[in-house]
């Protein structure tokens, strides 16, 4: 049964056509009601594939439900401050909370996601490209560099950044830089929630090994709850 004094948390994803994608951001959002029973969740895009999050929310204001849109984005970007602001800007019932992203649990998953890819996190001479989807907002870059800046603390190699598109390095250049920087190995931690273009292109950018994405694992359920409600408390 749902509890409907809880506001529905909107779950809104970029959207992606790869399948194994949709179904990890679709367990996500079930991993979230599992840990909070009674929570209504529902899903919502911002690209790619339907129901679009204007039209989620719309429809949750025709009906007068309270809800709060969670980004299933890992940082600030285009989608977070004006698709995602936008639909929820006519609609007083409704709130947008942060992305995922910075978390110190994320970064605790990319570790895990490095080690299971046989990386040593006390050889300094293996760096690290944390490779993120990339925007041409500058809030977005400062998140993933902010989220590169806490890698860092747990690794004795060079953490840098890369970018699928519209951000500065790609992430070819990035693992070329590493190299020519002195790392004996470069590794791309993808900095994705799951399997999609960005991380197809990632296994061509030269490095020696590419991470998993950080989808399935309870931590990001964890945090996709708190941002829910902290958009709550400050609602």
């Amino acid at each position: 049964m749902n509890d409907h004094s809880q506001p529905v948390l909107v779950a809104c994803a970029h959207g992606t056509r790869n399948p194994t994608g949709r179904r990890l951001i679709g367990q996500l959002a079930l991993a979230a009601r599992a840990l909070r029973p009674g929570l209504t969740t529902t899903a919502a895009f911002v690209d790619v594939q339907p129901p679009t999050v204007v039209d989620v929310v719309r429809g949750l204001g025709e009906s007068a439900t309270p809800a709060v849109v969670v980004p299933l984005l890992l940082s600030g970007g285009y989608h977070v401050h004006v698709d995602i602001a936008g639909a929820v800007a006519d609609h007083p019932s409704a709130v947008a909370a942060r992305p995922l992203g910075p978390d110190a649990r994320l970064v605790g998953v990319l570790t895990d996601r490095l080690v299971a890819a046989g990386a040593d996190r006390d050889d300094p001479a293996t760096a690290i490209v944390l490779a993120a989807a990339g925007s041409s907002d500058k809030r977005s870059v400062q998140d993933v560099e902010d989220t590169a800046a806490l890698l860092q603390r747990d690794w004795a190699g060079p953490v840098t950044t890369g970018y699928g598109s519209a951000a500065q390095p790609p992430v070819p250049d990035a693992v070329a830089a590493a190299r020519e920087a002195g790392a004996q190995r470069v590794v791309v931690a993808a900095y994705l929630l799951a399997p999609g273009h960005f991380h197809d292109k990632l296994q061509g950018a030269g490095a020696d090994c590419v991470t998993a994405p950080l989808l399935p694992d309870e931590r990001i359920a964890a945090v996709l709850l708190d941002r829910y409600d902290a958009a709550l408390t400050l609602a």
